[in-house]
C-alpha cells in the first residue's frame, strides 16, 4: 500500500481531496476494485501486443517530468506475467526520456485504439532496463472508458514529414514570454493530447485527454482546459493536488510534428457553467511551462470522426 493511501478504498490523498471538493466519494468508492491487484494476462494482453503507439510518463535525471509516445511494430508491448509488461522500444532520440526510463523509476503508460475508442493504463515501476527497452512491474492496470476518444486510424511512422515545424527547444521562461506562433496553432487546433501526472507515494501516471478543437486555451504565457466528467476517480486530478510536476504531449497527426511540455500545474475550481467550463463541472486545470520541446513525431493518422461525447466549446 502506498504512503498517503486509504486502506479503505485504495485512492490516495489527492485523489480523495478532489473526489470530496467534487461531491462524488460514494461514487468513487464503487469503483475502488478497479485499484485491485492488476492481471495483465488474457484480454489486457491481447489489447496491448495489438498495439503500434503507445504513451510513457516518466521523469528525467533532472526531475522534469516528460510524457512521450513509444512506437514499434505490434508485439512491442509484451506481457509476461501478471504484474510485468516488457516495453521493447524507446522514446525518440533527440527527444526527452531518450535513453528510457531508469531502473526504479516509476512510469505510467498508456496505450489507446483510437479507431475502437478503446484505453488502456498500467502503472508501475522499471525493474529492468537495456540499451533497446524496458520492463514495468505494474501496480496498477486499467482500462478507461471510451469518452472524448476521437476517432481516426493512427499508424506508426518514422519517416519525417515535408512542410512540418521545424525541432525547438526552449526553456519555460522565454515560452512564456513569447509562445511559439506554431506551437499556439498546433495547442489551439488541438482534439487530442496527453497528461501526465506524478503522487509521491503512489507512482507516475498517463491519461488521455480530449475534445474539441480549441478546448485547450492559451493565455497568459501557459494553457489550461476544462476538466470534463468522467469515472469519478480523478487519478490525473488527485496527483495534481498532491504534486504539481505535469507533463503534456500535443501530437499534430496531420503535419507530424508532436509538442511535449514538462512543467507545473494546478486544479481550479470555478463557477459551474461559466466561462470556458464546457463540461460544467466547475474545474479546470492551468498549466505553466517549464521546458517546451518540439520533435517529429513517429506516428501519422488519417480523417477523424469526433467523438459525439465532446461538449460544446463555452467561449
Amino acid at each position: 500500500m502506498s504512503i498517503g493511501t486509504d486502506r479503505g478504498t485504495g485512492f490516495h490523498d489527492g485523489e480523495l481531496a478532489v473526489q470530496h471538493r467534487a461531491g462524488v466519494g460514494e461514487r468513487a468508492a464503487r469503483l475502488s476494485g478497479m485499484l485491485a491487484p492488476p492481471d495483465l494476462t488474457g484480454v489486457p494482453a491481447f489489447f496491448l501486443a495489438q498495439r503500434d503507439l503507445a504513451v510513457l510518463t516518466a521523469a528525467d535525471g533532472d526531475g522534469l517530468l516528460w510524457t512521450v509516445p513509444l512506437t514499434g511494430h505490434p508485439g512491442f508491448l509484451h506481457v509476461v506475467d501478471e504484474t510485468t509488461v516488457d516495453v521493447l522500444t524507446l522514446p525518440a532520440p533527440g527527444g526527452p526520456l531518450a535513453t528510457g526510463p531508469a531502473r526504479g523509476s516509476a512510469v505510467g503508460m498508456i496505450a489507446v485504439d483510437f479507431a475502437l475508442r478503446r484505453r488502456f493504463r498500467v502503472n508501475g515501476t522499471v525493474v529492468a532496463t537495456g540499451p533497446t527497452g524496458f520492463a514495468v512491474r505494474a501496480q496498477q492496470a486499467f482500462g478507461n472508458c471510451p469518452q472524448y476518444i476521437q476517432r481516426r486510424d493512427v499508424e506508426a511512422d518514422p519517416a519525417p514529414h515535408a512542410g512540418a515545424p521545424g525541432p525547438r527547444d526552449a526553456a519555460g521562461a522565454a515560452w512564456r514570454e513569447e509562445p511559439d506562433a506554431d506551437d499556439v496553432r498546433l495547442i489551439s487546433g488541438a482534439d487530442t493530447f496527453f497528461l501526465g501526472t506524478v503522487h509521491p507515494g503512489s507512482g507516475a501516471d498517463a491519461s488521455h485527454r480530449g475534445g474539441a478543437p480549441g478546448f485547450v486555451r492559451v493565455e497568459d504565457g501557459g494553457l489550461w482546459w476544462p476538466d470534463y466528467p468522467g469515472n469519478n476517480m480523478f487519478a490525473s486530478l488527485g496527483n495534481i493536488d498532491a504534486d504539481p510536476r505535469a507533463a503534456l504531449l500535443f501530437p499534430d497527426f496531420a503535419s507530424g510534428t508532436m509538442l511535449q511540455l514538462s512543467g507545473r500545474a494546478a486544479v481550479e475550481w470555478t463557477e459551474p457553467g461559466g466561462g470556458g467550463d464546457d463540461g460544467v463541472t466547475g474545474r479546470r486545470v492551468r498549466f505553466t511551462p517549464e521546458r517546451v520541446v518540439r520533435t517529429p513525431a513517429a506516428f501519422r493518422a488519417g480523417p477523424v470522426t469526433p467523438s459525439p461525447r465532446n461538449p460544446r466549446l463555452a467561449g
